[in-house]
């Protein structure tokens, strides 16, 4: 099968640092280098919503009308997704807060942040911390949840290594060194297989049972490499060369590059229905596949 992008919307802005989109109405969230948070009405494109703080990362829980941000102040808040109310606040890292994601079943949010720590956070128990995972020697710049089991986590850091950790038994469970600079960007392939890019400018394969390398896709990009996501059978991954690249996820062969002329790409997001985000210098792009 033959990738093919359905062009949706653009928004222009500056920097985009982070999207997510609602599984249930056509809203991309942006979140921008200067802090502004941003609602997207992607069908119509229209702005829904719009919050000025220093927001870096953020994303929705849909289950509790809620958007989430993480800040470069080390604090959560957490917002009404319809009046954008403050609903809660709270310090949850020394350092900037670099990457959020939101467990699919416990009521956790889960962060990691440059002063080289993930926190895992109840928000039944008033966001009291339920663990927090310590070993990394970088800022931890994305973590990620095994899509087929919500118990195995992996993180990336500029620290040039990965973890993968077991919430369950709050414990590391292996690091997986390779790159040969520090590592931007995690995502899975099914259960099996992590993927992972670097300032390095490759991507690498992993095989989550061996802990082992089984591939690297070396000068997969002409600079950082800053995002990877996966669907069906496709890696879409970004990069601060401006260009987002296709990937066969069995061949690992390019299937197609796209450059949408809007700076280094910076962040991304698919949701279950195949619409996906791309973050870039100046504005964001909604796609679907």
């Amino acid at each position: 099968m033959d990738f093919e992008a359905v062009f949706k919307f653009v928004s222009h802005s500056e920097r985009v640092k982070c999207v997510d989109i609602h599984p249930d109405h056509p809203w991309v969230l942006t979140s921008l280098h200067s802090g502004v948070i941003q609602i997207w009405n992607y069908e119509t494109k229209t702005l829904v919503k719009i919050y000025e703080k220093s927001v870096r990362s953020s994303k929705f829980i849909p289950r509790k009308n809620w958007i989430c941000t993480a800040s470069d102040d080390g604090l959560i808040r957490i917002f009404d997704v319809q009046s954008f109310a403050l609903l809660h606040v709270f310090e949850a890292h020394s350092d900037f807060i670099r990457s959020i994601t939101i467990h699919p079943t416990l009521p956790y949010i889960i962060s990691a942040s440059d002063d080289k720590t993930i926190k895992v956070w109840d928000w039944e128990k008033e966001f009291r911390l339920e663990q927090q995972f310590d070993g990394h020697l970088h800022y931890i710049m994305q973590i990620a949840l095994n899509p087929n089991d919500s118990s195995i986590l992996v993180s990336a850091s500029l620290d040039k290594t990965l973890k993968i950790w077991n919430l369950r038994e709050e414990k590391e469970i292996a690091t997986l060194n390779g790159h040969q600079k520090g590592v931007n960007c995690v995502a899975f392939i099914g259960d099996s297989t992590i993927i992972s890019g670097s300032d390095d400018n490759s991507i690498r394969f992993w095989n989550y049972q061996t802990k082992q390398c089984i591939d690297c896709l070396e000068g997969a990009h002409q600079n950082n490499v800053t995002f990877l996501a996966t669907v069906k059978e496709w890696i879409i991954s970004g990069s601060e060369d401006n260009f987002v690249k296709i990937w066969n996820t069995k061949s690992h062969r390019l299937g197609k590059e796209l450059n949408f002329e809007m700076g280094r790409v910076w962040s991304m997001c698919i949701n279950d229905s195949d619409v996906f985000s791309v973050g870039f210098d100046s504005g964001a792009v909604v796609s679907k596949i």
